[in-house]
């Protein structure tokens, strides 16, 4: 247990080393996922879900279902394998239709000795797609869960909301750090005139932030966004840039801003790439800290998870394309992100 939890950095390209003596670091993977579509076969009363049934468009059968599922837990096997034995300690996934396909997801044989615990709550997405936290208890201690609601249309009285914002707050080796995840509205009907959903999604999220800075907590900010890091809502409203060294008080550290100055991305449409998948964090994870503070970020863009051939070659692998199974994983990269805490 202890060889596989502290890990001496200079076997690793974590490596860190003195004139005197190399030091020490537990390490802690921290990961985010869209996995585009996991629904169940059931038509659920009042969910939105019948394409995802055998008998709905997509011809969606429990084959498909296990295969997808297969496909999944073998990217999240692989995740922060080649720094840390244990893979992702934490990872948010939205796109998943309830509770049941993560208890599916967390049982296949590929991740099932990590024993992920999950957090989820049930949202009012109109398709009844949700975003949760799946964890390994060894890490990370939860001790509240909640959801921020997040309107997706106003319309006279009628309201309408998208998926909840999760909030989760627990311990990571004493370390108070809370996770938000995040699937904010998407730029369907144009980006200009969906631009102020996910602002406003980004202001709850700056609000948890600011509480969480006048406690002392650490916050992640993570999810899909819909939007790239220069982007209004990242940029200017959750207050999340490039810089670790002249940042000021109660911005966050986006380390994904210069992987999309570089061209990289997380999906792809009409040939452009967009880094809408984000992990973001709090200055007190950057600046001079005790407890963890980041090391490094990273797109998990295997030459195997991008489409061969096709419409979509050189995407991101998906599961299916116009209407037709094509026996792929997602439409997104994962991220990651690696925390360090040196030991003493």
């Amino acid at each position: 247990m202890l060889r596989k939890y502290l890990i001496l950095l200079s076997t690793l390209a974590l490596s860190l080393s003195t004139s005197f003596a190399q030091k020490q670091y537990k390490v802690v993977c921290v990961a985010f996922y869209n996995f585009e579509n996991l629904f169940d076969t059931y038509d659920m009363p009042g969910k939105n879900d019948v394409e995802f049934t055998p008998d709905g468009a997509n011809h969606y059968t429990e084959e498909i279902y296990l295969e997808k599922i297969d496909h999944l837990a073998t990217v999240v096997s692989k995740i922060g394998m080649d720094v840390t034995p244990d893979g992702a300690a934490i990872i948010g996934v939205c796109e998943i239709e309830n509770r049941k396909v993560l208890e599916d997801f967390v049982r296949h044989p590929k991740i099932a000795d990590r024993n992920e615990q999950i957090v989820h709550f049930e949202s009012q997405d109109f398709r009844g797609i949700d975003n949760a936290l799946l964890y390994q208890e060894k890490y990370f201690k939860v001790h509240s869960s909640d959801t921020l609601l997040m309107i997706s249309r106003i319309s006279g009285t009628d309201t309408s909301y998208s998926r909840h914002i999760l909030v989760v707050e627990g311990t990571m080796d004493g370390d108070t750090v809370a996770i938000t995840v995040n699937h904010w509205p998407s730029r369907r009907g144009g980006e200009q005139a969906t631009r102020h959903l996910r602002n406003r999604a980004a202001q709850q999220n700056r609000d948890v932030v600011d509480r969480n800075n006048a406690r002392g907590i650490k916050t992640i900010v993570m999810g899909d966004l819909n939007d790239d890091p220069v982007n209004e809502s990242v940029s200017k409203i959750l207050r999340a840039g490039p810089s670790t060294k002249k940042m000021r008080s109660g911005e966050m550290y986006n380390p994904y801003y210069d992987f999309y100055k570089r061209g990289m991305g997380t999906t792809a449409y009409r040939d452009a790439w967009s880094l809408f998948d984000q992990i973001i964090l709090s200055s007190n994870f950057v600046r001079k800290t005790d407890g963890f503070r980041f090391h490094r970020a990273e797109v998990f863009n295997e030459p195997w998870l991008t489409q061969k051939l096709g419409t979509y070659k050189g995407y991101p692998y998906r599961t299916y394309s116009f209407g037709s199974y094509i026996g792929g994983y997602s439409d997104h990269f994962p991220v990651y992100v690696f925390l360090i805490k040196e030991i003493h």
